[in-house]
């Protein structure tokens, strides 16, 4: 299990950078509402997984698993409304759409086997 966190952990840190990454290209295309939502929520998955990692509990780290799992489902949204509003093109999308994907099933793993071993 402690390779899965670790995994977690760098997965949604790389996803972090990512978002990063395409927030200073949409705002060459002077796209600046929709991405600022999309910065705020997709670093903030990688945030909140760190912060798991510090739980006080068990039950502040599923609390925070699920603010994370949160905001990555919030992360995918605004992905899908950037690439049907032309901001995206595909291959960039699907790219990002597919990590943010992963990382909430990888989410959503962690905090059911957490609830199981409760």
């Amino acid at each position: 299990m402690k390779r899965n966190k670790e995994t977690l952990k760098t997965k949604s840190f790389i996803f972090s950078l990512e978002t990063i990454k395409l927030y200073k290209k949409l705002k060459e295309k002077k796209e600046y509402v929709l991405s600022r939502q999309l910065l705020r929520s997709g670093t903030s998955v990688g945030a909140m997984i760190r912060e798991a990692k510090n739980a006080e509990s068990r039950a502040d780290f599923i609390h925070k698993l699920g603010i994370a799992q949160k905001e990555c489902a919030e992360t995918i949204y605004w992905l899908e409304l950037l690439y049907e509003s032309n901001y995206l093109d595909k291959d960039t999308f699907d790219r990002l759409h597919c990590n943010a994907t992963e990382l909430l099933k990888m989410i959503r793993s962690s905090i059911l086997t957490t609830k199981n071993r409760s």
